[in-house]
């Protein structure tokens, strides 16, 4: 069992330009969603700040450019205070990240691009990779948010019970793709929990496009249809989600589904508890799409708030009295 207090020290050392320049290009991406405030720009500055020293000796020349270029191009460009941001909704939060499970899914990159986040943000995370954390800990006391990113295997009775009550009671829960949609596939009050499951993604890995469908919510607020290289979800959702992103799947894998638009975004209340869920990120590398980057942050800064916020109320769908159209 491994639960320790985060730190960078999770990242693989980076020994060349190249790979230094995914985080910067994944940061500036996400700039231009930023939500008026200085929260991103003081995220480079803590990545860099990380980063840098984790270079060789030899790549010295690369190591400089990086830190000039940070220092230049910020200020310049954004002109904006790197060290303010505690308005964030995580500062002070009480995280509990858990990953582990199918390794297909890369739950601990997945990790190293969220919990230094959520920790430039102000969020105090606790990080662990056992299911055992559940009962261990004192989850509805302790803990303001939970992120699982854990894809199928088995979790016990306590452990269900542990979070079912934790989240049930106001908790915050968080998460992405398998590691929530598709975890423990024989615990339907959990799937009640989350909202969905996962069932198909007919085609494997493949091109397909994300529609924005709630313009108002402060989650997608601000972005537009965006494209996809992944695998596209076919979930069974609640029909009481609060959806606010599709995607329509064609015909060419399963020909009985074309035309078949699928929640890929949504949020929820189960009891007290917000949950947040984005059937995107097969990958780490799919947060290289800023979209569905800046939906995850989105998504997660919500549901931290789940204890300190009232739940709006929505029905969604509406149907119809006796089922008159």
């Amino acid at each position: 069992m491994q639960i320790t207090k985060t730190s960078w020290r999770y990242f693989n050392p980076i020994r060349s330009i190249k790979k230094i320049s995914i985080h910067i290009k994944r940061f500036f991406a996400s700039l231009h969603f930023a939500q008026n405030d200085s929260r991103d720009i003081r995220n480079l500055y803590l990545r860099l700040k990380y980063l840098i020293p984790m270079i060789t000796r030899r790549s010295f020349i690369s190591r400089s450019a990086v830190a000039a270029a940070a220092a230049v191009m910020a200020p310049s460009l954004y002109g904006q205070n790197i060290f303010a941001g505690s308005d964030s909704p995580l500062n002070d939060k009480k995280v509990l990240f858990i990953w582990g499970g199918w390794m297909g899914h890369e739950p601990d990159k997945c990790r190293d691009i969220f919990v230094p986040w959520m920790e430039s943000e102000g969020a105090k995370v606790i990080v662990s990779d056992t299911l055992n954390s559940y009962t261990e800990l004192d989850l509805k006391n302790d803990f303001d948010l939970i992120i699982q990113c854990w894809t199928m295997g088995t979790i016990e009775g306590p452990q269900e019970k542990a979070l079912l009550e934790a989240v049930k009671g106001g908790v915050g829960l968080a998460g992405w793709h398998g590691g929530l949609g598709d975890s423990f596939r024989n615990n339907t009050e959990y799937q009640f929990m989350v909202g969905g499951q996962w069932v198909a993604h007919p085609g494997g890995v493949i091109d397909y496009r994300v529609n924005i469908t709630d313009h108002m919510d402060t989650v997608t607020k601000g972005l537009s249809d965006f494209d996809m290289h992944s695998e596209q979800y076919y979930v069974h959702v609640d029909p009481n989600v609060k959806v606010l992103a599709t995607t329509t799947f064609n015909d060419q894998n399963a020909s009985w589904i074309g035309g078949n638009a699928v929640p890929v975004v949504w949020k929820k209340v189960y009891g007290k508890g917000r949950v947040f869920y984005s059937s995107l990120g097969h990958v780490a590398s799919d947060f290289n799409v800023p979209e569905a980057l800046e939906i995850q942050k989105r998504g997660i800064r919500w549901a931290s708030l789940s204890k300190y916020e009232p739940m709006e109320e929505w029905k969604q769908p509406v149907y119809k009295k006796g089922g008159q159209s």
